[in-house]
């Protein structure tokens, strides 16, 4: 753990805006136990586990159930990737068996159900161990309604939703152009509409928080690697530079959002859930001084050719937006004048976090009232028959 702190330390000089990390958890033993107090201690206050990618990032249910007692101690806390990755690898064989090797595979080896039976059970044992929890990239109607019903119950849960899976469906993988369908492959896929409508009625209803992009960008010719094997198609796409305008035209311009709405799921809940509030998140006297100013009226199509990113595509080609950043200032300075970018990298600060926010605490005590104990008993009768 100490040594990929040290290689993203390095990547991060050029930053040019301030930053903090996860940190993965992909196996378990002493010594990733005692790092993880190590991790902490230097603002690293989230941990990572993937419940999918069988053989390289997944995690059993014992060594999750470990780091996250772990994270507990620590006042940390857990993040999850919540596929079930024994089925998925298990479909993902068939289906190759069967010659459904192209993009489409990805899909099909990816059903709710998977996503939603891994969100229950990371839910649970999140639970037994006493820890908050919070859920990535939520894309389903199944993985939305455990969180719900967990948070109906009083169980301390956060879900997250990608502004891809709100605006994109699953008809984007049975494309006929292979390098259409294969630069939206990522996990969890995009889901039809009942999904998606599921989703939007989260955010609004409060049992989903964040809205964000999962943004892991990978050119059409790395794509590529996985032709005639879907299970090689580098996971992930684009999203980060078109989050907040994508969000604004689909969610606040048809009703699904309020503005205010807008702002809390964009900025003040995550800040508040990974315990930057109120430094980031917020624009009150002694905050950093992150501020956008919005001009709801401008509008721009999106393409390719005019993103900041250097990939070859936009997963939103062609979409229409009215709403976009007119100033952004990070930490007082102008970094956006009249919508024009201008970076400056090696301004971007690491952003410590503290362990043991109100709903660690406030969990930590819980379970020790409520902990096992032991019934003193007089006049024991002898064992055996």
């Amino acid at each position: 753990l100490l040594d990929a702190i040290k290689m993203w330390d390095n990547k991060s000089t050029k930053a040019n805006c301030d930053y903090s990390f996860h940190m993965a958890i992909t196996w378990w033993s002493e010594q990733v136990f005692n790092e993880m107090a190590e991790v902490v201690d230097r603002g690293i206050t989230s941990f990572k586990h993937f419940m999918a990618y069988k053989g390289s990032l997944m995690v059993n249910d014992d060594e999750m159930f470990a780091s996250f007692q772990r994270c507990a101690a620590l006042g940390a806390l857990p993040l999850v990737h919540a596929e079930n990755g024994d089925v998925v690898a298990a479909l993902s064989e068939k289906l190759l068996a069967e010659g459904n090797n192209g993009p489409e595979g990805h899909a099909y080896s990816r059903p709710p159900e998977v996503e939603g039976e891994a969100t229950n059970r990371a839910i649970m044992i999140a639970d037994m161990a006493g820890v908050p929890l919070y859920v990535v990239h939520t894309s389903c109607e199944q993985s939305h309604e455990a969180i719900r019903r967990a948070r109906q119950k009083g169980m301390r849960v956060y879900g997250e939703p990608l502004i891809q899976h709100l605006v994109l469906d699953e008809s984007e993988y049975f494309n006929k152009d292979w390098d259409h369908a294969a630069r939206r492959v990522m996990s969890p896929p995009f889901r039809n509409k009942q999904h998606q409508d599921s989703l939007w009625a989260g955010l609004s209803a409060g049992s989903l928080q964040v809205v964000a992009t999962d943004h892991c960008a990978f050119t059409t010719q790395q794509k590529r690697y996985g032709v005639g094997d879907f299970t090689k198609i580098p996971n992930g796409t684009g999203g980060l530079e078109d989050r907040l305008p994508v969000l604004w035209t689909k969610g606040v311009n048809t009703g699904r959002l309020t503005m205010n709405e807008f702002v809390a799921v964009t900025s003040t809940n995550i800040a508040k859930i990974l315990n930057m509030y109120p430094r980031k998140g917020a624009i009150v006297e002694g905050a950093d001084a992150d501020i956008m100013v919005w001009d709801p009226k401008k509008t721009k199509k999106i393409s390719a050719k005019k993103q900041q990113s250097i990939i070859d595509y936009n997963v939103f080609e062609g979409v229409e937006v009215e709403g976009l950043p007119r100033f952004v200032l990070t930490r007082g300075d102008l970094v956006v004048d009249d919508g024009k970018l201008d970076a400056r990298p090696g301004d971007g600060e690491f952003v410590a976090r503290e362990p043991f926010q109100a709903v660690n605490r406030a969990l930590t005590q819980w379970k020790e009232i409520t902990a096992p104990r032991k019934v003193e008993r007089s006049g024991i009768p002898a064992s055996g028959v």
